[in-house]
C-alpha cells in the first residue's frame, strides 16, 4: 500500500447515516492516495458495526466514552501518516476535486498550515464558515449574519456570498472542513481538549497564525455541510457546551474584562431563561435545568 498524500480524520457521536454518506463520499470523489480515519465517541447507534461493515478500508478507533470533538480529533491525528491532513464532519460531504483543489492552493502558499472550502447546505445554501477574532462587538456582527442565513434573509445571504466569492486569509475556518499541514498542527499541539464541542476551530487557528502558519479560505473548492445533526440529538448539552467552550476561549483570548463581562452575561441569560420557564409540565423543568446550568457557569466560571 503506498503511502498516503492526505490523511482524512472524522469524528462520529451516533450520526451513523451521516458518517456512511460522508465516507461513501471520499470512497467517490478522492482519487488522491489517501487514508480515512474514523474515531468514534462511543455512539450507541451502531456507526461502528456500519462502518466496519460498508467501509472496511476506513481505519475505527473506538473510544470507550464521549471524548468531545477535540479530544477524538487529536485520537486521529495520532494515527495520521500523511503529510496533509483533512478535518471532516461526519455530517459533511466531499465534493468531486474539492480536496485536490485545497491541496493544490495549499501547495501554492507555503507559509499556510491550514486552508478551508466554500460551505454550502444540502440544497447548495451558502453558510459562514469563516470570520474574524470573538470580541463582544465582531460577535453580534458574525451573530447576526449568521442568524440571517439561517433565516435566508436575502440581504444576509447576499452579504455571506460576498465575502465568500473571493480568497483571503480569516482569522479562522471552521473545522467542519479544513485541509492543514500535519506539521503545523504537529507544532501546535493540535487541538486544545479544554473545548469539548465549538469554539475548537476559532482557538486551533488563532494558535496557528501565533505559530508564523497562515490560515486561508478560498472558494475553489466547495463542500456540503448537514450542519449540527450530532448534537441536535442533545440539545441542553450541546447549548451548555457551547457556553462553556466560549468561556474558555474568552480566558484564553480576550483578557479579564471581556472574560467578567461575558460571565455577566452568562448569569443574566440563565436568571432570565429560568424565570421564563417557570411553570408545570416536562418541557419547562428542562428549560430550568438549562438555565440554572448556565447560570452557574456564568457565576462560577466553570
Amino acid at each position: 500500500m503506498s503511502d498516503p498524500r492526505v490523511s482524512v480524520v472524522i469524528v462520529s457521536f451516533n450520526t451513523r447515516e451521516d458518517v456512511l454518506r460522508c465516507l461513501a463520499s471520499l470512497r467517490d470523489h478522492l482519487s488522491l492516495p489517501h487514508e480515512v480515519i474514523v474515531v468514534d465517541n462511543a455512539s450507541e447507534d451502531g456507526t461502528v458495526a456500519a462502518v466496519r461493515a460498508d467501509h472496511p478500508e476506513a481505519l475505527l478507533v473506538e473510544n470507550a466514552r464521549n471524548l468531545g470533538f477535540s479530544a477524538a480529533n487529536n485520537r486521529g491525528l495520532a494515527r495520521a501518516r500523511g503529510p496533509f491532513v483533512l478535518i471532516l464532519n461526519s455530517d459533511a460531504e466531499v465534493r468531486p476535486g474539492m480536496v485536490e483543489a485545497l491541496l493544490e492552493r495549499l501547495e501554492a502558499h507555503p507559509e499556510v498550515g491550514l486552508i478551508g472550502p466554500r460551505t454550502v447546505d444540502g440544497d447548495g445554501v451558502i453558510q459562514v464558515s469563516f470570520g474574524p477574532p470573538l470580541t463582544p462587538l465582531r460577535e453580534w456582527q458574525q451573530r447576526r449574519l449568521v442568524r440571517g442565513v439561517k433565516a435566508r434573509r436575502p440581504a444576509a445571504l447576499a452579504q455571506a456570498q460576498a465575502r465568500a466569492a473571493h480568497e483571503h486569509e480569516p482569522a479562522w475556518i471552521s473545522a467542519s472542513c479544513l485541509l492543514a499541514r500535519r506539521e503545523a498542527l504537529q507544532a501546535i499541539g493540535g487541538f486544545d481538549e479544554g473545548f469539548f464541542l465549538y469554539e475548537e476551530d476559532v482557538d486551533l487557528c488563532l494558535r496557528a497564525g501565533r505559530a508564523g502558519w497562515g490560515v486561508l479560505f478560498t472558494p475553489a473548492a466547495e463542500v456540503v455541510h448537514h450542519l449540527g445533526r450530532s448534537m441536535a440529538r442533545t440539545p441542553h448539552r450541546a447549548r451548555l457546551e457551547y457556553h462553556r467552550s466560549h468561556l474558555r476561549y474568552y480566558r484564553k483570548h480576550n483578557g479579564l474584562n471581556a472574560t467578567l463581562l461575558l460571565r455577566g452575561y452568562l448569569s443574566l441569560l440563565g436568571l432570565l431563561g429560568w424565570l421564563r420557564a417557570l411553570g408545570p409540565g416536562g418541557p419547562r423543568r428542562q428549560a430550568r435545568d438549562l438555565a440554572a446550568d448556565i447560570f452557574r457557569l456564568g457565576w462560577h466560571g466553570n
